[in-house]
C-alpha cells in the first residue's frame, strides 16, 4: 500500500514554524474605530446617551462585535503559543481560553485567571520573575470591566494595552532557554 500523502518515511520530519504572536496593533485600531463609531452614534442619535438599553445602530454593534471577536482571537493565539512553547503541557487549551470568556458569570473570573497563568509561565522560563501574576490578572479584569460597563472603545484599547504587555513579556520568556529551576518562584 502506498501512502503518498506528503509524509515519506525516509525523510526526517520538518520542524513546524512557530505560531505568530497576535497582532496587537489591530486591536488598537478596532478600539479607535469603536470610539469613532460611538461618537457618530451619539451625535446622530442623542437618545443613546440617555437610554443605554436602546438597540444601537448596526455600525456601532458591528464595531463592538468585531472588537470582541478579535480579542478572543488574540487570546486564542496567545494560548497556541503557550501550548507549543510548553510542548503541550500548558494546562489551558487555546479554544477553551477563548470560549470561557463567553460564560456569563464565570467569564469575569476567567479574564482574571488566564493572565495569571500566563504570567506564571513567563516567570517559570526566566531566571528572575518579570511579571506579578495577580497584578497581571487584575489589569486584564479591570480593562474587561471597563469594556463591559463603561465604554466599549476605551475598554478595548485598555485590553490591548494590557495584551501588549503580555506579548512583550511572553516574547522575552520564549527567547530564553528554560533551564532547571531551583525552588518556587517569588511571585507564584
Amino acid at each position: 500500500m502506498d501512502s503518498s500523502g506528503g509524509d515519506s518515511q525516509g525523510q526526517p520530519a520538518q520542524p513546524q514554524a512557530p505560531p505568530r504572536f497576535p497582532r496587537i496593533w489591530v486591536g488598537y485600531l478596532l478600539g479607535a474605530a469603536t470610539i469613532i463609531a460611538e461618537m457618530i452614534a451619539i451625535s446622530l442619535h442623542p437618545e443613546l446617551a440617555k437610554e443605554p438599553l436602546i438597540v444601537p445602530p448596526l455600525y456601532l454593534f458591528l464595531a463592538n462585535f468585531i472588537s470582541l471577536v478579535y480579542w478572543l482571537v488574540c487570546v486564542y493565539e496567545f494560548h497556541v503559543l503557550l501550548v507549543q512553547a510548553s510542548s503541550g503541557t500548558y494546562s489551558i487549551k487555546p479554544l477553551r481560553a477563548a470560549w470561557f470568556h463567553l460564560i456569563p458569570i464565570y467569564g469575569l473570573y476567567w479574564v482574571y485567571k488566564w493572565p495569571r497563568e500566563l504570567a506564571r509561565f513567563v516567570n517559570s522560563r526566566l531566571p528572575a520573575p518579570l511579571m506579578r501574576p495577580e497584578r497581571t490578572g487584575f489589569a486584564i479584569l479591570l480593562a474587561f470591566i471597563v469594556f463591559l460597563l463603561l465604554d466599549r472603545g476605551f475598554g478595548m484599547i485598555l485590553l490591548f494595552w494590557a495584551a501588549s504587555h503580555l506579548s512583550r513579556c511572553l516574547r522575552l520568556a520564549l527567547a530564553v532557554d528554560p533551564g532547571p529551576r531551583q525552588g518556587p518562584l517569588p511571585f507564584s
